[in-house]
């Protein structure tokens, strides 16, 4: 029982009892609608009807002697009725409705219209019968005094209009207009007449038009009101496109000219709208030369609308009606800038330089945000619309990567990758070697732009533009990125405080990494992974390596990720922090789906051991719950074997490719190697891409009883191909030839060790747990506290090569000079 509140706590004023008393008659209000909604036994005597009635019976009782509720559920099932029985529905219950629409309410009426429609639209009678019976009905609830309800009906017969015959058109639409469009009619009456002669223009030939319709549309867009000139206006578009570009020019366009001159803004909006709506009817072609550089110069003082009233007066002493006009000169440049692309069409994109650069450059550096942002945005379709003049716009490129704003920044790097695509392939010269030769300020402007998103409160903005780096290694060179950027990204990784920002910086360091050609820099991009986030101090660090680790399965092939990834990202099985190893279980079924048996099957065990240890040891509930649920999923996961699949045929296909692609790194550093030794020049990009496009094996044109042969002796099919036997030899003297790191060639050891102490699994999963006999130290490793905390390429990685998968014999190997190792992760403390 909870003590009752101290007496403190109870507030008697006066104004706390008023509120109370508030409180109460808010209740009482919202009961009395529930009070009012029940019905008395009389009103539910009213509302019962007699079962036995028809369909037809029962809408006509309920039109004649129902409620209006119950009318109007009536004609809702209209169309309904229309379908079932249409000559009963006609004759009896259409007059009922007729009747009921004389009194009816909003409701009901908005109902009938939507019904009438509904009726048209399903061809429930033919178009005679709907004329006869329906349209009357619907253009005499036109001028309906609810605005809502005219406007309801003014659609429906908008539609019928589409399907009547001219000669009904003529006679029951089309000449009652003549009355209907005076002055002397309501207001109402000739907003109707504008939008009918709107629809009807279409439906007639010329002569009858301008004979008979053009009249009307004079008068209207004469009218008094301006609501009436507005509408009208509106519709000039329609007339238009169904009297040609002669009558349009003759008399369509007079009207458009005094409208926009109208005093009501709203006319005058409306026919600017239409005038440039209008502009795909006349052949623009028509301008004469003096017309087009008057058009273009009239663009080009636009552009720059205001700026030269510029004074640096504080705008504290400026006028108010000064502000707002400036306001509106920033709106002006603001709608330039975005329809600077169409401009570009205008005087063609062979002109650009000589017509519009000035004009582009202008927008670029102009003072006000809103129109650096729109320029901006049009960056990328100004650079596909130069195509090979792109490189006359390298420099603008540049001044909106500075920009001071980072919504500018923003704005430009949504299609960065395409505008810097575009500016490495598009240039004067095809040549691709020095492919910045033309920009040397773009990786400076890059890194600064990244810099000022990291030190501003706009994480999204610097999640985005890491995401877009990614493309550089498409557009500038492996060193160029290394020296620039690869650092950079492990920086944010180990130092940012933004989650999303950290993964952004992962994925794209993985993917310098999957393009890096040089393999001393890539040895020493993977160690510094390994050692300052798998094997960090601070948990947080040893997170992100289980992101990065997630990228690399994703990015790189199988065989790399077991290569360099696997054991350390295992050995966090036995992280002292729980929230690293509930990650790590997260991500086992992706490590153990990088496994390729029977050439990864010391891997398998090693994974089996960790999992097992994790069931036996755990003792955060948390953690072990998923464990227990992982394990499950373990088991149920079929493994890809080195031998062709048919179910793992595309997965096989991929990860094949992108080993390939992986080889030919390491044979185009070769070759680089032996060019430089000749010649002193570095290879090219060019060749690089051309190296790797003719190695490609097109997935579709590979044969399905082929086997997929994967570096290793345990391959079941030798290939026959001798640029597989290169791509082994290559590998075999780039990959196998590096040591294995100590502690993890004492980790296999100790794992061979174990099995032969009892240690017993099964190839295709985790098996029983029952089984277990397990030293408790048999998989720990030696304290890192060796491991320098810098390193140099030389020093030897990790490596579980599946070339050496068959190396390490469980019987041969269990030596009684292997001691057991204290794992790695046990004695070292967590900084959070």
């Amino acid at each position: 029982m909870h003590p009752p509140p101290p007496a403190a706590a109870m507030d008697f004023s006066q104004n706390s009892l008023f509120g109370y008393m508030e409180d109460l008659q808010e209740l009482t209000i919202i009961e009395r609608p529930v009070r009012r909604s029940l019905k008395t036994p009389e009103e539910i005597e009213r509302l019962t009807v007699d079962e036995d009635l028809s369909d037809i019976e029962r809408a006509v009782y309920l039109l004649s002697a129902g409620q209006d509720v119950q009318g109007t559920s009536v004609i809702a099932n209209l169309p309904f009725l229309m379908r079932q029985n249409p000559t009963e529905t006609l004759r009896r219950v259409l007059p009922k409705v007729r009747e009921a629409l004389h009194v009816a309410g909003v409701e009901m009426q908005l109902t009938a219209a939507m019904s009438f429609l509904t009726i048209l639209q399903d061809e429930s009678v033919s178009i005679h019968a709907y004329t006869h019976s329906f349209l009357q009905v619907i253009l005499l609830h036109l001028e309906h005094r609810d605005t809502g309800v005219s406007n309801a009906w003014l659609e429906t017969l908008l539609s019928v209009i589409e399907v009547l015959p001219k000669e009904t058109l003529r006679h029951e639409i089309l000449n009652p207009l003549v009355s209907k469009a005076q002055l002397s009619q309501t207001v109402q009456s000739r907003l109707v007449s504008c939008k009918i002669l709107g629809k009807l223009t279409n439906k007639f030939d010329a002569h009858t038009i301008k004979r008979e319709i053009l009249p009307l549309v004079k008068s209207l867009c004469q009218d008094v009101e301006y609501e009436v000139r507005s509408c009208m206006c509106r519709q000039l578009e329609n007339i238009a496109q169904g009297i040609g570009t002669e009558l349009t020019k003759s008399v369509v366009l007079p009207e458009l000219i005094e409208l926009s001159r109208d005093e009501g803004s709203s006319v005058r909006l409306a026919a600017f709208e239409t005038l440039v709506n209008l502009l795909d009817i006349f052949d623009t072609g028509i301008f004469t030369p003096d017309q087009h550089l008057r058009f273009l110069e009239f663009y080009k003082k636009l552009c720059t609308l205001g700026l030269q009233q510029e004074n640096g007066h504080n705008e504290n002493q400026i006028p108010p009606q000064i502000l707002e006009q400036e306001k509106k000169y920033i709106s002006v440049r603001k709608n330039c800038a975005y329809n600077f692309p169409a401009m570009i069409v205008f005087v063609d994109p062979k002109n650009f330089h000589m017509e519009l650069y000035s004009t582009f450059f202008c927008l670029c550096h102009d003072p006000e945000v809103p129109v650096r942002y729109t320029i901006a945005i049009c960056f990328y379709e100004v650079s596909k619309l130069l195509n090979s003049g792109v490189y006359l716009i390298h420099k603008e490129l540049i001044t909106l990567l500075q920009d001071e704003s980072l919504e500018v920044l923003d704005a430009l790097i949504d299609h960065l990758p395409e505008i810097l695509e575009l500016m490495s392939t598009g240039g004067e010269s095809s040549v691709q070697e020095n492919k910045l030769s033309s920009l040397p300020d773009l990786i400076p402007a890059l890194t600064a732009a990244e810099q000022r998103a990291a030190a501003s409160l706009k994480w999204r903005t610097h999640e985005k533009l890491l995401q877009k780096y990614a493309c550089l290694p498409h557009v500038i060179s492996s060193d160029q990125i290394y020296y620039r950027f690869l650092q950079r990204m492990f920086t944010i990784m180990m130092t940012n405080n933004v989650l999303p920002v950290q993964k952004a910086a992962s994925r794209t360091l993985c993917i310098f990494l999957r393009y890096n050609r040089k393999q001393e820099q890539r040895h020493e991009v993977i160690q510094k992974l390994i050692e300052q986030l798998g094997q960090g101090k601070s948990y947080w660090n040893r997170l992100r390596f289980l992101d990065t680790c997630e990228f690399i399965i994703e990015i790189f092939s199988k065989s790399f990720f077991c290569k360099y990834f696997f054991l350390p990202a295992i050995e966090l099985t036995h992280d002292p922090v729980a929230n690293v190893r509930m990650k790590l279980c997260y991500l086992l079924p992706k490590v153990k789906s990088t496994l390729k048996i029977p050439a990864d099957k010391h891997l398998l065990q090693q994974l089996e051991m960790c999992v097992r240890k994790l069931l036996c040891q755990e003792k955060d509930k948390d953690v072990l719950a998923i464990v227990k649920r992982t394990v499950l999923e373990l088991d149920r996961m079929e493994m890809s074997m080195d031998a062709f699949q048919k179910k793992f045929y595309e997965k096989d296909l991929l990860d094949q490719e992108k080993e390939r692609e992986e080889l030919l790194l390491l044979e185009m550093e070769q070759l680089e190697k032996e060019k430089q030794q000749n010649d002193g020049r570095p290879m090219s990009d060019k060749m690089f891409e051309k190296k790797r496009r003719d190695t490609k094996t097109p997935t579709q044109s590979l044969p399905k009883n082929i086997p997929i042969s994967v570096p290793g002796p345990s391959s079941v099919t030798p290939s026959t191909s001798k640029e597989i036997k290169k791509s082994k030899l290559i590998r075999s003297q780039s990959f196998n030839n590096q040591a294995f790191h100590a502690k993890y060639g004492n980790l296999e050891k100790c794992a061979s060790k174990s099995s032969t102490t009892g240690y017993t699994t099964s190839v295709s999963g985790l098996g029983k747990t029952s089984v277990l006999s397990l030293a408790d130290d048999s998989f720990r490793t030696r304290n890192a506290s060796s491991v320098p905390s810098s390193f140099s390429p030389n020093t030897p990685l990790p490596s579980t090569s599946r070339g050496t998968g068959n190396s390490v014999d469980p019987k041969s190997s269990g030596s009684k000079d292997t001691q057991p190792r204290k794992a790695t992760l046990k004695s070292r403390k967590s900084n959070p």
